[in-house]
């Protein structure tokens, strides 16, 4: 197989859904909690939500000049949502059973524990790669 070949989607490793407990105030008939299915995201459906979470913030003693910024707590709360699959956040009658209409709002009101809600965000965080800094990266191509 020539270099080029091993290149191909062919060849390509698929990376595999996995489950997190992401709550103990949801559990099964044995008072388990329940396993919540992650998937992985591409960095395509991450720049998406990344762009829709960019404001406009006005240049301070610049009129009419503005420079993007992210809204960090938006941000993390739409691609913590679009890594879930189950239970499905974008399903109507479970957002209606909870008072919400948004996967993000969904979220916040079934995982209302801020321990829990940070733990799911970084196991996610970190299941979608993002587990080391610059600096990390930086000592580790030093060494």
């Amino acid at each position: 197989m020539s270099n080029f070949n091993r290149f191909m989607k062919a060849n390509k490793v698929v990376r595999e859904n996995t489950t997190f407990p992401a709550t103990k105030s949801l559990v099964d008939e044995n008072g388990k909690p329940l396993e919540w299915t992650i998937k992985p995201l591409t960095t395509t459906e991450n720049e998406n939500i990344r762009e829709s979470c960019m404001i406009d913030v006005q240049v301070t003693g610049k009129p009419n000049m503005y420079r993007p910024k992210l809204n960090t707590s938006k941000y993390i709360a739409k691609m913590v949502a679009a890594s879930i699959v189950e239970p499905n956040l974008y399903d109507k009658e479970l957002q209606d059973s909870y008072g919400v209409m948004t996967p993000e709002d969904l979220l916040k009101e079934m995982v209302d524990d801020p321990s829990e809600y940070n733990d799911l965000v970084a196991f996610i965080q970190n299941y979608n790669g993002f587990n080391t800094t610059l600096e990390d990266k930086v000592d580790e191509a030093k060494n």
